[in-house]
């Protein structure tokens, strides 16, 4: 533009709109490219236990679609580039052998098919005109590919005429391990397998590559280590580029034909100076063989470690392996597992043979067993039982794991005498054995718990003045308790405390916001449980209330104690024939415990109160009025549960006077009083179990 000159706007808002105009079409033209096939359909059919798919497009495929395994879930995938979904749908029922179904999901330029497995299986695909094949081996071994017309297609020969690679799988394994899958088409490929950096480089030798597999795969969705794979044709050789991320190691192994590469997620230790290998602790060791027998190389693999191994004579064939730093034990599973191996240790010597042959005998030995107790001459021992029933015991050999099976032997039998609670058993020696160990577990002295209980009925501020005396050693466990209170269910309540010398205010809110007919639970440690008996003295010095009862009890671990104190009320029953009898109804005081002394040392009660009074007088009889706390509490060795918050309340009117002149008509009021008296009382229940010691003696 000259300077003085005006600019034409028009001229420049005309030019820009025709190059926007332009770019969209460029825009249009490219996608229009990048879609320039389509998927028309997909049929499957089942040869044999092979299942074949077919996927015919709109047009020609340039290339194989880029393929990737996953073993857990089951699943193979296949991409289609530049192709979208004309299919109608997004899943497709296949339903044969061992493929559930078909998803189609369309991302971008790109489609891709995952198919849906009940297990791992291979695959293979080949591109005939615009129909691509896929073959997936329900016998999970390799699978060979086919054409469009189901015979046998041969492999793609590379470009050199050399052999060439068949397949490149990946795979992600059961520990989140990256593994890459290479068929090779012979054993006899010479592979280098080496990390440069932060990068794993596979050559492999004099080989080459058909277009298909020339590609770069991205698998960090997978969840591995491994990010890409690339594989490329560089002269003669073929090179392979993994790229992991994070810390992770890997090793190589071979068997046959088929060559992995496993990259393993290694969890960083600080305190290691090094990163060990998952499960496996063996010095590490690097082994390269070619087609060379198995028994050869277990006889390596002894001598590196000094054991003494044992190969079975129908241990044969060769293999070709590849290991590079890895431990000794691990080099030795992967060997098992390529050949089918199992081993059996017994000290410092390893048995191995095939796994079938490993089982089938150690099915014969059991059965050699069998019949060996069965002709086995029975043996009669005598057991001195000194702690447990010999009825229970026997029970026990009768029901050994439920289900009514029995410790003995089909020929073995046991007979009791309850006089000297002795067991005479008859059996082959083996079960004699077991008895034996059996008793000794079982035939011991139960702990013993010293459980003392004082139940005391005080006027309703003690609960208050005694919790903010003791309020220093308070701890609360209220949690999970199972009260009952009038014979109706109430939820679990927790107290109302506060710990450090602050107040505690025992008796818990009720359902309906109020504190009666509520239930709290009060924990006492060990320091605090000596006070209690001097407020309890000084409750009733001061006419405060009154100890109702103070039972004492020993019982054994996980064994119920019960209390009971009462009478029994009469009160009339009718009969069936119109008449009437005489009946009794106890009201009384009653304390069941049964205490559970857990592995620190500490007591876990399980505590049913039941407090009965006698109510009104009716024709019947007498009503009982009861209290009934049932609960489950923890609690330290020596301290104390408090269960509070059962009120009754008392009113009632008094009248006092002078004799004789309160008398007197009109003139009396002057000398009488008249009150109205209203007492609320609080039932209380203090527990405090001990653990014996074998040396306590309690008087």
């Amino acid at each position: 533009m000259i300077i003085g000159m005006k600019p034409n706007w028009n001229m420049i808002s005309r030019r820009f709109w025709q190059q926007c105009a332009l770019a969209c079409l460029a825009l249009v033209s490219s996608f229009a490219h990048a879609q320039e096939n389509t998927i028309e359909s997909i049929s499957a059919n089942q040869q044999g236990s092979n299942i074949i798919v077919r996927v015919a497009l709109k047009k020609p495929v340039a290339k194989a679609p880029i393929g990737f395994t996953i073993s857990n879930p089951a699943r193979i995938a296949l991409d289609f580039a530049g192709t979208d979904n004309g299919t109608g749908s997004a899943t497709q029922d296949i339903g044969m052998g061992d493929i559930r179904n078909l998803n189609i999901v369309q991302a971008g330029d790109r489609s891709r098919l995952v198919f849906n497995l009940k297990r791992p299986l291979n695959y293979a695909t080949v591109v005939d005109g615009n129909t691509v094949t896929v073959t997936i081996d329900g016998s999970g071994g390799i699978a060979m590919p086919v054409n469009a017309a189901g015979a046998p297609a041969p492999s793609a020969p590379a470009a050199s005429g050399k052999l060439s690679i068949r397949d490149i799988d990946f795979r992600r394994g059961a520990a989140g391990e990256g593994r890459i899958v290479i068929d090779l088409p012979s054993n006899q490929i010479g592979v280098d397998v080496r990390q440069q950096g932060q990068n794993i480089l596979v050559d492999f030798l004099k080989t080459g590559l058909p277009e298909a597999l020339r590609r770069r795969l991205e698998v960090t969705d997978f969840g591995t280590p491994v990010r890409t794979v690339t594989t490329s044709q560089q002269g003669e050789n073929v090179r392979m580029t993994i790229e992991p991320k994070g810390l992770w190691e890997h090793s190589a192994y071979q068997s046959d034909s088929q060559l992995v590469i496993e990259v393993r997620p290694v969890k960083e230790e600080p305190n290691k100076l090094s990163q060990g290998t998952q499960g496996y602790r063996g010095e590490k060791l690097s082994l390269n063989f070619q087609n060379v027998e198995v028994r050869a190389v277990l006889q390596v693999i002894a001598d590196f470690t000094g054991l003494n191994i044992i190969t079975s004579d129908t241990v044969s064939g060769n293999l070709t392996l590849r290991l590079k730093d890895v431990p000794w034990d691990q080099a030795l599973d992967i060997v098992m597992q390529a050949k089918g191996l199992d081993m059996r240790k017994n000290g410092t010597v390893l048995w191995i043979a095939p796994k079938d042959e490993l089982l089938t005998k150690e099915k014969l030995e059991l059965e050699q067993r069998s019949q060996i107790a069965e002709l086995e001459p029975l043996r009669t021992e005598t057991f001195q039982l000194n702690y447990q029933k010999a009825e229970s015991f026997k029970t026990l050999l009768d029901n050994a794991g439920g289900g009514g099976r029995s410790i003995l032997s089909k020929r073995g039998s046991a007979v009791i005498d309850s006089r000297t609670n002795q067991l005479f058993v008859t059996d082959i020696g083996s079960k004699l054995e077991e008895i034996r160990r059996l008793v000794q577990k079982t035939d011991i002295a139960s702990r013993q718990v010293l459980i003392e209980a004082r139940i005391v009925e005080a006027r309703d501020d003690f609960s208050k003045n005694l919790g903010a005396k003791l309020g220093f050693g308070i701890q609360s466990v209220a949690q999970g308790a199972n009260v009952a209170f009038g014979g109706q269910q109430l939820a679990p309540l927790a107290s109302n405390l506060s710990v450090g010398g602050n107040s505690v205010n025992l008796p818990a809110t009720g359902l309906n916001g109020g504190s009666a007919g509520s239930v709290a639970l009060t924990l006492f440690n060990a320091a605090a449980s000596r006070f209690i008996s001097l407020e309890l003295s000084a409750l009733e010095s001061d006419g405060k209330g009154k100890i109702l009862s103070s039972p004492r009890v020993i019982t054994a671990d996980q064994l119920k104690a019960t209390i009971e104190q009462g009478t029994e009320l009469p009160y009339q029953v009718a009969t069936s024939s119109g008449a009437t009898s005489l009946a009794f109804r106890k009201a009384n005081l009653k304390l069941e415990v049964t205490p559970q002394i857990t592995p620190d040392g500490n007591v876990i009660l399980e505590v049913d109160v039941n407090k009965d009074s006698v109510g009104i007088q009716t024709l019947q009889g007498f009503a009982i009025d009861t209290k009934h706390v049932k609960t489950q509490v923890l609690i330290d060795n020596g301290g104390t549960v408090v269960i509070g918050g059962i009120y009754t309340q008392n009113e009632r009117d008094t009248i006092t006077k002078v004799p004789l002149f309160g008398d007197v008509p009109v003139v009396g009021n002057l000398f009488k009083n008249r009150s109205r008296i209203n007492e609320r009382t609080e039932l209380l229940i203090f527990l405090s179990p001990k653990v014996l010691n074998d040396k306590v003696v309690v008087r």
